[in-house]
């Protein structure tokens, strides 16, 4: 077996290792207390279907294309404790609440029990997660299909990046743990996965998983001085009051959370920029070894350069783009620029958007210089050992050029 393929079972086996005790430990009920409102009442949301709607009280408001009004649904429940009983429940239809029973579809419904004898029943939503799990599949097929076993690796990256911030980054958060020490520990797990699912160990996988952790580094030094400065935290989020509800019955750093999540937001830009210059320079350097380091640097550069101003718009739009409905209500109600300028949220939206931005900028020379280093190294020091698989095939190519 390849000494290459040696070390990557061997960092694979302890990565799934090292992983599976982390999310063991931050997910066991010794460590995460989770009944923060302490509520009496057994609440449960259930999925139902419509057999029959028995009456109804309707209007269609044709601006907005919504039935407004009351049905008298007969549901029966599909699991759960009360799963296989046949209940008649009231939907109420208004503009900001407006679940349309139809007979033979399928809903959620909330099922309130504050004694054993009384229940109380009422619509809760449509059932969407159908649709969405034919939608996630399609994603995966059309990533499989066009990428191959790249884009397979992919899914598989994907889905392990979610995973850890699910059952990893969210429970240290929730544990007291620093938000943002949590959020770079999910940025290295995430660009180790990714990119040695994808690249295998090798130097360009390496230069730009250090890349892009300096990157994201960069972007939260940013985004934590620019908001002291400007007193800017987690505490002037909408969700600030809830959050500090939370933190009453748990260790949370509220006022870091801002700034953990800009991390992770970052993560995907900086990512691509990273293995982008980090890919270029390598193909650089294979066409032609005898180019000295800082020739492969400027090469790098001039490759990040085309990729600085995309991912810098994609960053900012992509903030922009989450507080649209809130910007359209700035518009609307004519706000002054001074007004304007000193909001909560506009001041959120810059430091969210021009501190990945300028993370961006700044990864772009941060992993030319270092892939153009320690490709080179990496070569001549396999070289040193007899040659890698690389190697081999040119010495054969030479050798049967030579025939």
């Amino acid at each position: 077996m390849k000494q290459s393929k040696v070390i990557n079972i061997i960092l694979s086996i302890a990565a799934v290792v090292i992983l599976s005790v982390a999310l063991f430990y931050f997910n066991s009920s010794v460590h995460t207390v989770r009944n923060i409102s302490g509520a009496v009442t057994d609440i449960k949301y259930e999925k139902a279907k419509v057999l029959k709607v028995l009456s109804q009280s309707l209007e269609k408001d044709d601006s907005l294309g919504l039935f407004l009004g009351t049905q008298d649904l007969e549901v029966k429940i599909l699991t759960g404790k009360h799963a296989g009983e046949i209940q008649a429940v009231k939907n109420n239809l208004s503009k900001y609440y407006n679940v349309l029973g139809k007979e033979g579809m399928e809903m959620i419904v909330n099922i309130d029990s504050a004694g054993a004898e009384h229940t109380r029943t009422s619509v809760f939503n449509y059932n969407r997660a159908p649709v969405l799990y034919i939608f996630s599949f399609l994603f995966f097929a059309v990533l499989w299909g066009i990428g191959g076993k790249k884009g397979l690796l992919s899914v598989l990256g994907l889905i392990l990046t979610f995973v850890c911030i699910i059952f990893l980054y969210i429970p240290m958060l929730y544990q007291g743990y620093s938000p943002i020490g949590a959020a770079v520990l999910i940025v290295v797990l995430s660009s180790c996965i990714t990119l040695f699912l994808l690249n295998g160990w090798s130097s360009k996988s390496i230069s730009a998983i250090l890349g892009t952790t300096l990157g994201v580094v960069i972007a939260g030094i940013a985004a934590s001085a620019v908001g002291t400065l400007t007193h800017i935290s987690g505490l002037n989020t909408e969700e600030a009051e809830s959050l500090l509800l939370i933190a009453t019955k748990t260790n949370m750093h509220v006022p870091e959370l801002l700034f953990s999540g800009i991390l992770i937001a970052s993560l995907g830009a900086i990512m691509d920029v990273s293995i982008s210059v980090a890919s270029a320079i390598q193909e650089v350097y294979h066409t032609n070894r005898e180019l000295k380091s800082n020739q492969l640097f400027l090469s790098g550069l001039n490759v990040g350069r085309d990729m600085m101003g995309t991912m810098s718009n994609t960053l900012i739009l992509a903030f922009t783009g989450t507080s649209l409905n809130t910007l359209i209500l700035i518009y609307s109600y004519n706000v002054s620029y001074y007004q304007l300028m000193n909001m909560n949220l506009i001041a959120i939206e810059v430091i969210q958007g021009l501190s990945g931005s300028l993370a961006v900028i700044l990864t772009v020379p941060i992993v030319a210089f270092i892939t153009s280093r320690l490709i080179p190294a990496m070569n001549k020091s396999q070289q040193r050992k007899g040659g890698g698989e690389e190697s081999r095939k040119e010495r054969r190519g030479i050798q049967q050029k030579k025939s």
